[in-house]
């Protein structure tokens, strides 16, 4: 991999973990249809610790929030906070998708070798968002969320971990399910994603001492952490902004007409 793919993979990692058009997805489908060698684990997983960087410095107060009151729950045996609740309920959260990753992992994994099942599943995210800005009640605050909630949004996690259904799409569509105001379900769903990108980074991490020459691809493995740890950052303020007013309408278009495109290009003999 070159410096540009690099650096194009890594914006597009970035850009597509919170925006809800699936990274995983376009992780697998812009080097197929530019004809580039898929990335492998050595860059996927660096590209994932970029975006857990991002979130983790946007929302660095909200996590020593979260972390100060989970520790004051568990001495004090209550729920009184609303920090403290939302960290018990990203806690039961994970739990789904964290069991189904492990349980379905080499069936998951075989879909990132079906572009047209990715563009499929891009369709799918398509109607996930569209229903949940359609039938969502939004009223709720995360702290307000149930633990029957948190795991039904947690299911939606997990369904994610297939390329081409959004996580970040998944799970605001489920909070908005849920009664979560607009707003609350995207920061609630970034919050949520923190331990699963961790967990599933620190996997492959470990999976690269089992790898050759792994230090030969350094330089497009530091730009590629960079591009997406920016444009991460840079779309989780965007996409903040954007649900104060917008709706999750743009993003379902967008993922019908790419996974439309991409479907009828995989399907068609060559």
């Amino acid at each position: 991999m070159d410096i540009i793919q690099a650096i194009i993979l890594g914006l597009v990692q970035g850009a597509s973990e919170f925006v809800p058009i699936s990274s995983s997805g376009h992780l697998v489908l812009v080097p197929w249809l530019l004809g580039w060698p898929q990335p492998g684990l050595v860059f996927d997983t660096v590209v994932h610790w970029g975006t857990l960087v991002a979130v983790l410095v946007y929302f660095w107060r909200d996590f020593i929030a979260l972390a100060s009151a989970w520790g004051r729950s568990l001495a004090s045996r209550n729920l009184n906070e609303p920090e403290a609740r939302i960290a018990w309920l990203i806690i039961v959260g994970t739990l789904p998708a964290a069991l189904m990753g492990y349980v379905g992992e080499d069936f998951f994994e075989s879909l990132f070798a079906a572009p047209a099942w990715v563009a499929g599943f891009l369709l799918v995210t398509g109607l996930i968002l569209a229903l949940g800005e359609w039938l969502g009640n939004r009223r709720k605050e995360p702290h307000q969320l149930t633990f029957l909630d948190s795991i039904i949004i947690g299911i939606a996690q997990g369904c994610a971990i297939a390329p081409g259904i959004s996580r970040s799409g998944a799970t605001m569509a489920a909070g908005l399910f849920r009664e979560l105001k607009r707003e609350a379900a995207a920061r609630y769903s970034f919050l949520l994603a923190t331990p699963i990108i961790f967990g599933a980074g620190l996997l492959q991490l470990l999976d690269l001492f089992d790898m050759e020459n792994a230090t030969a691809y350094l330089p497009s493995l530091v730009i590629g952490f960079l591009a997406a740890a920016i444009s991460g950052y840079l779309c989780i303020r965007f996409l903040l902004s954007y649900l104060q007013r917008g709706k999750l309408y743009a993003f379902a278009i967008y993922c019908w007409l790419a996974g439309g495109i991409c479907l009828v290009i995989a399907v068609l003999p060559h």
